[in-house]
């Protein structure tokens, strides 16, 4: 599956220089994982984040987010965020930070 190259870019600037951070092909695209535990990535035209099962139905009521499924049984406490939601470098921050937030709750891999 093809996945948006300047979305993973614009993430990827975002990161920066995390300890731990790794990038992976998942999906069909792109993750990017912090001490071994996903907090992001790119599917399709999608970015993926990771907001843990607390704050998932929260994270729903956003606009242009919606459940990440793959299979017809979505993730719990992962979400996928339409190109519009994350076209401003600040919504594409906010975005990038609750992922990472979230893998860092999460003991290392």
């Amino acid at each position: 599956m093809v996945y948006a190259l300047n979305l993973a870019k614009r993430i990827r600037d975002h990161l920066g220089i995390l300890p731990g951070l790794e990038e992976k092909k998942m999906f069909g695209g792109v993750a990017f994982l912090i001490q071994g535990n996903m907090a992001c990535g790119v599917h399709g035209e999608d970015m993926i984040v990771r907001v843990g099962a607390d704050n998932y139905q929260a994270v729903l009521q956003q606009p242009f987010t919606k459940p990440f499924d793959l299979t017809g049984k979505p993730m719990a406490g992962w979400i996928t965020v339409a190109p519009a939601g994350c076209e401003l470098d600040g919504d594409l921050q906010a975005w990038v930070k609750k992922g990472v937030e979230f893998a860092l709750s999460l003991p290392a891999k």
